[in-house]
């Protein structure tokens, strides 16, 4: 892990054009090659980002030096460090993963056993499915053979929706599994989350715990 703080301008260009102007601001590097830019408040969320994997340049000019940050989908990251302030770097280690709660745990216990109620022909192939980033909570196949990996929470928020584009983009490029399209699961599904979802192409499926347990009717609801 690698964070600088840096009296910074960061423009964008890719699917949209986007210029933050000049501000101090934090940039976080993990070793994975995902870049973020943080502005001191609104949480957890980046002012702007990439997705792993990236290709990052640094260059000096006239006492000023320059990230160029660059991937295989044509998006290119510039920014320019007028002021260093902090530049720190830190090895992490292997993260153990988060450990699901009860709850969460038994929803996807439960969904592993009721993939075919998603839709029709939907069959598991393996809870937990591992990757270097990160176990995916389901990795199933439908009825046309597709690939199919699902997040299951309690509660859907942003931070999941991105966690799910991460294994996406991770598990697309292995041959056998292209293309691997996603489902966002949970109980409850924030507005935002949704919508940043359906942006990147991944459905959303709201889940009744009771409903699972056989307590009511067995229809979930894919939207």
């Amino acid at each position: 892990m690698r964070l600088v703080i840096a009296n910074c301008t960061v423009d964008y260009s890719g699917r949209l054009d986007a210029h933050l102007a000049e501000a101090i601001r934090l940039i976080m590097v993990k070793v994975d090659g995902s870049i973020s830019i943080h502005a001191d408040g609104g949480a957890y969320k980046p002012l702007n980002w990439m997705n792993a994997p990236n290709t990052i340049n640094e260059s000096l000019a006239d006492d000023e030096l320059t990230w160029l940050v660059t991937n295989e989908k044509k998006e290119k990251l510039t920014i320019r460090l007028h002021q260093v302030i902090s530049d720190f770097s830190q090895e992490m280690g292997i993260d153990p993963g988060l450990q699901k709660d009860g709850v969460e745990a038994h929803l996807q216990e439960l969904l592993a056993a009721n993939v075919g109620q998603i839709s029709d022909g939907m069959v598991l192939v393996r809870r937990e499915y591992p990757t270097d980033i990160g176990p995916v909570d389901l990795l199933c196949r439908d009825h046309e053979g597709a690939a199919v990996a699902i997040e299951i929470k309690r509660r859907g928020e942003i931070d999941g929706v991105e966690q799910l584009t991460r294994y996406l983009d991770y598990l697309n490029r292995d041959g056998n599994l292209r293309p691997v399209t996603g489902i966002f699961a949970a109980q409850e599904i924030k507005p935002q989350a949704r919508v940043l979802a359906e942006d990147r192409g991944i459905r959303c499926l709201v889940l009744d715990y009771d409903e699972l347990r056989g307590i009511e009717s067995d229809e979930l609801k894919l939207f």
